[in-house]
Parts: C-alpha cells; structure tokens; sequence
C-alpha cells in the first residue's frame, strides 16, 4: 500500500512538473504577452526576464546564512534547467575529420555549443552549486537570528566603541531583516575562521561572475536606439566642466575626477553615462567622415583635406581620453551598476545566448554579493560582542571612579547607521528600470540617546555589483 501511495504522489508531481513547464514556455514563446496579440517582447528578453525573476522568487529572501529550503532548492534547479535546454540548440558548425569503415578518414562540419556558451556556460553552472553548497554548509553553527526589536543589549550599548571594526553594513530602511546573535564571549576561533573562509570563497565566486557578466555586456551590439538618443557633440554630453578638461592641453584623469562631484553613487553614475554618450559621439563621426575622407583623397589634397584630417586626429583624441577617464572611474568606484548603455544592450538585444549567459551571471552575482553581506553582518556583531566583553572586563577596574563617583564613558556617534549604499539591483528586470539613486560614502550618525534608544540599523539595498569588503545585499 505504501509502495502504491508512493508511486501516485510521484506520478501526480511529475504532472504537476510538466503543467509548469508548459506554462513557463507559453510565456516564452509568447515573449510574455497573454493576450497573444504579438506585442511581446523578443525572445531573448523574455528568457532574461524569466532568470532575472526566478532569482528574485527563490533568492530574493536571503535575509540568513542557513540552508536553502528544499522546495526553493528543487524549484531552482528544475526551472534553470528548463531555461538552460534552450542553450544546448544553440551551435555552431566546426569541421571534423571522421574515420571511414574501411579506413580511411574523411573531414565533414559537425556541430558544437557555441564557443561562448561552450565556455562559459559550464563555469556558471560550476558557480551556482558553489554557491549552493556554501549556503548549505551552514548548519549546526554558533550563531542565530532573532526577530528585529527596538530594544538592544549590552553589547550593542557598547558597540559604538568598535572604532576598528569594518563599518556598519546594515541600512535604516531595511528593519525588518532578522538580527544576527553569538554567544555572550563571542564566536570560536574555528567558527569564525569557517566565517572568514566561505566569505573569501564567495569574494571569488563574485569576481568570476562580473568578469562573465562584463565580457558579455562588452559583446552585445550597441543598440541603434541608444545611438539616436545622443547629442549631437561631445560637449553637450560631458557639460562645459568636464569637455574643457577634457580638451585641455594637459590632461590628467585623476585631476579631473577630483574636481567632479562624485559624493554618491548617482553623480558617479550620471557622470559615466555623460563620457560614455560623449566617447559614441565621436566614433560615430569618425566613422561618418570616412567616406568624405576617402572621397577628398580622390579630389585634392587641399585644405578640405587637411582639415578633415586633423578633425579626425582630435576626435581619436578625445575618444581615447574619454576611455581612460572611464577606466579610471570603474577602478576607482568597482561596485558601479549598469550604466545606460548596458541597459539597453540588454533591452534590444536580440541573441538568445548572450541573454542567458548575461542573466545568469548578474543574477549569480547578486547571490554571492548578498551571501558576503549576510557574513559580514555576523562577523562584525562578533566583533562588537568581543569588544563589549573586554571592555566591560575593564570597566570593572573602573566603578570607583574619582571621589567615589562612577566613571562614565562617553558614548560616540554610532557607526551602525549609514544612510546611503553604493550598490544597485541586480534582480530589478533592467530593461525597464534604472539604479536608484545611492550615496556611496556618506554616514549619518545617530545621535546617541539613551542605551536602549540605540537601534542595530541593517543592511539594505539588496542591490548592485560591487567587489567590496563591506558588502550591502542586492534585491
């Protein structure tokens, strides 16, 4: 009997799969347009769209370092292994040499995965279960999770006195995210070495998927509907500050970018979308004044030539300041999120391979982004509570105080709340929405009330691509 109720529950799960399936592929094949009218989007958007949201439902959630719930794990793999079998039609024909039964050999063209997906397909599968089982190793550990409250302990009573600990990674706006705990001594020496392990782990799991990520968004063909939004010159793209150092004699880009008003995130990021437009600018009229070049060599050798020449050198100029200035500024601020260009690429891109390995990507990167922010929350509560245990060690040295009065410590602005975060969404589908704008630097101090007045303010944003050591989440 139990065999029979067995064998009926998977029967009825294997229909329940199949029904699923099919109405995963109707949104597909329909470009996610019910009505059927053929106002869908393209396939290659729909198949994004459908990875950027299967992210946000299994991993929008990750508020704790604990074990991927079996019905989410299951639903993950199962529907990106729906997704992914559109990849293995996807060929390319390559010649092969095959033996004749006889003897013999004979070359005929075989087929293959294409080369990118052949290459970097397998290594984002390879990350994903990385990631995973990084998720799933954290069972049975020292620390856990409480519900967020206004009142907080002693140890965050004293937790503005961690003036060497990496500031605080949590956000004001995201209060309902659970509040990690440690024991009153802190966490083991094997505990937090296994903290710090899985956090480097993750860091090289990041940086691997935004080299994918970035590699395939420098691929994609730029869109002819980002092309006829640009000015038409440089300096209405750039403004007058950043044209006229750009054009001066000397040009530093380091100067250049301390002049500039790079105090938060939508600044730094309006300021790139402004040199990006500027660099397209002069390369589409480079490639326009190639004719008239070509037709000028073939007439005279006059002043009209002359003058297209020097044109054409000072706009290969520019465009190769405007390149360095851009290098600079992602060396600068890594964590950037797509710029508008990216954004586009993305929107109108009509290769469905280059879409599956651009969303899988960012949607792998936000999950290692958000697991490094989750360590980062217990690590720096285990720094506080190991400050709070010594300093309340010391202060008993301390209760007699002068003349008999108790000593008071002077309590410092709290280094738990920062305003702003320099990281965008990733799971946000994003060719219909933008990065928010983001203070990347700027901390705002609570001022100090009373002790129970101090609240743990936690990390929030869940958003945007930053290799960083003070990690925020991504939505």
């Amino acid at each position: 009997m139990d065999v029979l109720l067995t064998l009926c529950f998977l029967i009825f799960c294997s229909l329940l799969d199949i029904e699923m399936m099919k109405e995963r592929f109707a949104k597909l094949l329909l470009g996610e347009d019910m009505s059927g009218g053929g106002k869908g989007v393209c396939t290659a958007l729909a198949i994004s769209n459908a990875i950027t949201n299967l992210s946000a439902t299994v991993f929008g959630e990750l508020w704790r370092l604990e074990p991927m719930a079996p019905q989410k794990k299951t639903m993950w793999c199962r529907e990106m292994e729906w997704l992914l079998s559109v990849s293995d039609s996807i060929v390319e024909l390559v010649p092969s040499i095959q033996p004749f039964p006889g003897g013999g050999t004979y070359e005929v063209m075989a087929t293959r995965p294409r080369s990118d997906l052949y290459m970097s397909l397998p290594a984002l599968k390879k990350l994903d279960a990385m990631l995973i089982s990084i998720l799933d190793g954290f069972r049975d550990t020292e620390f856990w999770y409480v519900d967020r409250g206004i009142v907080v302990d002693e140890c965050e009573k004293y937790s503005s006195a961690v003036s060497g600990g990496r500031p605080s990674i949590r956000q004001e706006e995201k209060w309902w995210l659970p509040y990690p705990k440690v024991p009153p001594k802190g966490l083991s020496d094997d505990m937090r070495k296994r903290l710090q392990q899985c956090r480097d782990c993750t860091n090289q799991i990041l940086k691997a998927a935004l080299a994918i990520n970035g590699n395939v968004l420098a691929e994609m063909e730029i869109p002819d509907a980002y092309l006829e939004t640009l000015p038409k010159n440089g300096r209405d793209c750039l403004g007058h500050t950043i044209y006229r150092y750009i054009t001066a004699d000397q040009f530093s880009p380091g100067c250049l970018l301390d002049c500039l008003d790079l105090s938060s995130e939508h600044h730094t990021l309006n300021v790139v979308n402004r040199i990006e437009a500027a660099v397209h600018v002069w390369k589409l009229k480079e490639r326009k004044k190639e004719p008239n070049l070509k037709k000028s060599k073939r007439k005279t050798w006059g002043g009209k030539m002359k003058g297209l020449v020097i044109d054409g050198e000072k706009n290969q100029c520019l465009v190769q300041r405007a390149e360095t200035l851009l290098h600079s500024l992602r060396v600068r601020f890594p964590g950037l999120p797509q710029t508008a260009l990216d954004m586009n690429k993305i929107q109108y891109n009509k290769d469905v391979g280059q879409s599956i390995l651009e969303s899988y990507s960012r949607v792998m990167e936000s999950l290692a982004f958000n697991i490094m922010a989750r360590i980062d929350d217990v690590l720096y509560v285990d720094d506080a509570t190991k400050r709070c245990a010594a300093a309340e060690s010391l202060s008993v040295f301390n209760r007699g105080g002068l003349n008999g009065l108790p000593i008071q410590k002077k309590m410092s602005p709290s280094p738990f709340s920062i305003l702003h975060t320099p990281y965008t969404s990733s799971f946000a589908t994003p060719t219909f929405c933008s990065s928010p704008p983001l203070a990347s630097s700027q901390r705002r101090s609570v001022s100090p009330q009373t002790d129970c007045d101090r609240v743990w303010s936690f990390a929030g944003n869940l958003s945007a691509r930053r290799v960083s050591r003070d990690a925020s989440e991504r939505d």
